[in-house]
């Protein structure tokens, strides 16, 4: 369904763009409220891509390195013992996903998370791993 924010499309209209009638569904307030508020497939694409990034855990271990500071290829190698091709590659994905940044000292590359939002996606998860796992 395409939204515009000039207009909100009537019950009938998302039923008809389901192609479901009312009597199809348990909760028809529902169903219309979630199609007319989920963001349009290409976002919720990419939202997906991230999470991909996310599924690695030394990419996870790699970010929550860089939640408490910024570190340089050399340092993340050391701190989660793994070669620094290993770190460089993994470092590639987190930038090309736009989760971690860099700057240049001289010949040295500092890595930093991107912006509040990894930090928030990185703290709320673990949150969630720590409350699940505490059950």
């Amino acid at each position: 369904m395409t939204k515009t924010s000039s207009q909100c499309p009537t019950k009938k209209e998302v039923l008809q763009s389901l192609h479901v009638s009312e009597n199809d569904l348990q909760d028809s307030k529902a169903v219309v409220k979630a199609a007319t508020c989920m963001p349009d497939d290409d976002v919720l694409i990419d939202l997906s891509e991230v999470f991909k990034v996310f599924g690695d855990s030394t990419r996870v271990k790699i970010l929550s390195a860089l939640s408490y500071n910024e570190l340089c290829v050399n340092d993340i190698s050391a701190l989660l013992q793994m070669s620094q091709s290993a770190i460089s590659h993994q470092l590639k994905v987190l930038r090309s996903a736009h989760l971690v940044t860099s700057r240049k000292d001289g010949k040295v590359a500092y890595y930093k998370l991107d912006d509040q939002h990894v930090e928030s996606i990185l703290a709320i998860g673990m949150q969630h791993v720590i409350e699940k796992g505490s059950k």
